[in-house]
């Protein structure tokens, strides 16, 4: 019997990112798979549904950046290879007929061919090649790039996230171009590695539904970038269109160092004008890095993941209304139907069933409800629509609850929830939700299923 722990993103989670070096699609994607590793087989099964086989695998590959320990992603061919160099891969979006080939010289090496990549989409030469079907890169309108996404068989949330990000590189190139979203073009991009990160980024994001994230100043870079056009001053004018009311510092130290993809994901992330949260409990770092040296500092974007402050709860937060009546004249049907609606209601925290026994010896349902305070009156209200009830009884009571948490726990391939509370005398304890044993066949295979998940919960615990 095999088992493997997953932590659950239920709790809120805060999320920093930290642009010592920049912010580009990979250092983002190795950052937070560094930190959350925990994530990479959701991810890299997404990676799986929309790239082609013949264009490599996924690689997070470990190394160093001026002297810090880092995590770098990227796309490496059939056969392992050396991190490969190129200018910058940008992944410019342009309208139909611009002519986008271009290289530029402040190459990067990445696994995949880009450093804190510049993922601009329109084609560029690489003085290297992936195994990957060779010659021009197809061109394909961003509608066409999105219906690719949407049709692939993704984790939830992946395929909304990953058009998401997108659409904001390609409305950025559509006001520049003066041209309809719909006409707004995507080579293939730097041999499909743009595309990963983009996607990448898409899972990662859907997979942390409950975070917030927030960004530190990012490094404005100096000088210019040499494209079809001509040059072009950095940011890149998609990069500028994007981060509008984001905070820029200049450290002196030039080249380009935020890229349109990175520029896209903290837009699609993070609201410039919204304060940042309190931090909390630091829980988990990762560093993500482009392979490019930056002097006297390290190229990286580092990812703090803070689990949410834990405050002195306000006296109300404490406080529950209990609420209570009697029925005593409707069927078992009826009450089920009565007590699993009332159950679902907003502000409804428990609901319990009693029997008891009324006048004339006839039997009596009593109902009790555990009710958050603000919700009293319009649960008042659902009881007197869903039972047949003439009154209610309602009181105010103090509780203390024990600090409490959800995981997953993986046992014999099928996924099992799993609640922990933590003992006042620093014991963690663990249960499997019922829910999650229910579809297994047999009383025995359940209890057995329940054993080897709490086993297996305590050991991460200790």
């Amino acid at each position: 019997m095999w088992c493997r722990s997953m932590p659950l993103e239920a709790e809120p989670l805060h999320v920093h990112l930290d642009a010592v070096g920049g912010a580009a699609g990979d250092m983002f994607v190795a950052a937070l798979l560094d930190a959350l590793p925990h994530l990479r087989p959701r991810v890299f099964a997404d990676l799986a549904a929309v790239l082609p086989a013949s264009c490599g695998r996924p690689v997070l590959v470990p190394g160093t950046s001026g002297g810090i320990a880092v995590t770098r992603f990227g796309l490496d061919g059939p056969e392992p290879e050396v991190a490969r160099e190129h200018g910058h891969g940008h992944e410019h979006a342009h309208a139909a007929g611009h002519d986008h080939g271009h290289s530029h010289g402040h190459g990067h090496d990445h696994p995949h061919g880009h450093d804190h990549s510049h993922d601009h989409a329109h084609g560029h030469d690489h003085p290297h090649s992936h195994d990957a079907p060779s010659g021009p890169a197809r061109i394909v309108r961003f509608p066409e790039i999105a219906a690719m996404i949407a049709a692939a068989d993704l984790a939830p949330g992946t395929g909304a996230a990953a058009i998401a990000i997108l659409r904001r590189l390609a409305e950025a190139e559509s006001r520049m171009h003066a041209v309809p979203l719909d006409d707004v073009h995507f080579h293939e991009l730097a041999d499909w590695d743009s595309l990963m990160d983009v996607v990448a980024a898409g899972s990662l994001i859907a997979a942390l539904p409950n975070a917030t994230w927030s960004v530190s100043d990012l490094p404005r870079g100096r000088g210019l970038v040499r494209t079809a056009h001509g040059l072009l001053p950095v940011p890149a004018p998609a990069t500028a269109a994007i981060l509008g009311r984001f905070s820029w510092r200049d450290d002196g130290i030039g080249g380009e160092r935020v890229t349109p993809t990175g520029a896209a994901i903290l837009a699609h992330l993070i609201d410039p004008d919204t304060p940042h949260p309190a931090a909390g409990r630091l829980g988990a770092t990762g560093t993500g890095a482009g392979t490019r040296t930056l002097p006297g500092m390290p190229n990286i974007l580092r990812a703090l993941v803070f689990t949410a402050a834990q405050e002195a709860a306000p006296a109300d937060d404490d406080e529950v209304m209990v609420v209570t009546f009697d029925v005593d004249d409707m069927t078992g049907e009826e009450i089920a139907v009565a007590a699993e609606r009332l159950r679902a209601c907003d502000g409804v925290i428990d609901l319990t069933l009693g029997a008891r026994q009324g006048k004339k010896g006839r039997p009596v349902t009593d109902f009790r409800l555990m009710v958050r305070p603000a919700a009293l009156a319009a649960v008042g209200e659902r009881c007197f629509l869903e039972t047949a009830t003439l009154g209610l009884r309602w009181r105010a009571e103090r509780r203390i609850c024990l600090p409490r948490g959800a995981a997953a726990v993986v046992v014999d391939g099928r996924t099992l929830a799993v609640k922990r509370a933590e003992r006042p005398d620093g014991r963690t304890t663990v249960k499997v939700e019922n829910d999650s044993l229910a579809p297994i066949d047999g009383l025995g295979a359940r209890r057995r299923a329940q054993r080897a998940a709490e086993n297996d919960a305590e050991e991460t615990d200790a």
